[in-house]
């Protein structure tokens, strides 16, 4: 699945006809790591990972926002304990998988397979993906686009404090509500 259609594109940047279908249908394929890199994963999706726990009572699972877990297994030797679904709870947002006993997790490697995501993807992420596409698109055309009146934050010489050129503020700002908590990457 992806975020944006090629049809929607098309729509936001105007475009009718198929001669840029190929070269643009690179820049939808680009938006979805763009975006989740900020909120984690958006559309529900199926993932396995292999995590490290370190002893405490959660592990972190690498792709929030999670959904579900539907197999968990490790500890000190792999594959050595089994935890079945439903003696687990999620942290969703937080991605952070707890035993509903309250119990530690074992220090060792364990293999999670899980559903990360959003039940529904937010009208406001979609829209910010539209503006970012549109942003990156516009790196083709250069000035012969740019506003009257100059650059603003669609400028694609403009760096944006610790995004460098490619995410717009308008873009970071309709994410800002769906960011993932502190300290998950």
């Amino acid at each position: 699945m992806t975020l944006v259609t090629l049809d929607e594109a098309k729509r936001q940047l105007d475009i009718e006809s198929t001669s840029h279908d190929v070269e643009l249908q690179l820049y939808v394929d680009a938006l979805d790591s763009v975006i989740e890199g900020y909120i984690g994963v958006v559309e529900q999706r199926q993932v396995t990972d292999v995590i490290t726990g370190g002893g405490g009572t959660g592990l972190s699972v690498l792709h929030p926002p999670l959904v579900a877990v539907s197999s968990l297994a490790g500890g000190p030797r792999a594959g050595s304990i089994t935890y079945p679904a439903d003696t687990l709870t999620v942290n969703g947002p937080a991605g952070i998988i707890s035993r509903l006993d309250g119990a530690c997790f074992p220090a060792g490697a364990y293999t999670v397979t899980y559903t990360a995501g959003r039940a529904t993807v937010p009208p406001t992420v979609k829209l910010a993906a539209l503006i970012l596409l549109q942003h990156l698109w516009r790196t083709q055309y250069g000035a012969t686009r740019v506003p009257v009146g100059g650059a603003d934050d669609w400028s694609v010489t403009d760096p944006i404090p610790g995004f460098g050129y490619a995410v717009p503020n308008r873009v970071l700002q309709l994410l800002e509500p769906f960011k993932l908590p502190p300290g998950v990457a």
